[in-house]
């Protein structure tokens, strides 16, 4: 009988600069290597079932990113896989735990995010202020790229819902949940193209993915 198996993983320091693809391929060799009893689809190729619910933007560090597999040992202990993988794989991508999936991919909703910006000639404080007089604006718009092409997207919600951390001379920290998955997404870096559009400055960023969440902001597990 077949067994669906979440994995879950960090992808840090210079792992976070591999692309989707490439991660595909680290994590589908670290499963092979480790002689998980993964399963396989039918037909002409068959090739091994792995789906990622929210894959991360390039340049992202993530706390708990997750791939899901399915296996066909019904008697595989699936928390020994975390000892299996990490001999295999960077120090960037480390596994922490293996789960039985309580929640469909498909009700992804928010993804909550730290990050630290600062722009080079501005102070802490000035950028904040800069951010401030920005949510005064009635509307911040700015050209996403959709399936169907590009379209203007109001950014303003989302800016208004940073939260400023504790900041130093030089850097902003924020904190901030941001619509994520297949309904809608809005990324972090479109919110900062927003902004140095406003300053007509470039901003330096670190951003960290933590957390995923469902419509209901429960925990996506």
């Amino acid at each position: 009988m077949l067994k669906n198996v979440r994995i879950w993983f960090t992808k840090e320091f210079e792992c976070k600069y591999i692309s989707h693809l490439d991660l595909n391929r680290c994590m589908l060799r670290a499963v092979r290597r480790a002689e998980l009893p993964i399963w396989y689809t039918e037909g002409f190729n068959p090739h091994p079932f792995v789906t990622f619910p929210l894959p991360i933007s390039l340049g992202i560090s993530a706390k708990r990113e997750c791939m899901d597999i399915r296996i066909v040992d019904d008697d595989f202990e699936i928390s020994q896989i975390p000892e299996l993988m990490n001999p295999l794989l960077p120090r960037g991508i480390q596994v922490f735990d293996a789960t039985t999936p309580k929640t469909d991919a498909k009700f992804i909703t928010f993804a909550e995010y730290e990050a630290t910006i600062s722009v080079d000639g501005m102070t802490a404080t000035e950028l904040r202020e800069s951010v401030s007089a920005l949510c005064e604006l009635e509307c911040v718009t700015i050209k996403k790229k959709s399936k169907k092409g590009m379209k203007d997207v109001d950014v303003l919600p989302y800016i208004k819902a940073m939260d400023f951390d504790k900041s130093d001379s030089e850097n902003c920290r924020l904190s901030v949940i941001l619509p994520a998955g297949n309904t809608k997404n809005v990324a972090l870096p479109l919110v900062f193209k927003a902004i140095e559009n406003h300053i007509n400055k470039e901003i330096n960023y670190d951003i960290v993915k933590l957390n995923m969440y469902t419509e209901g902001m429960e925990e996506f597990e």
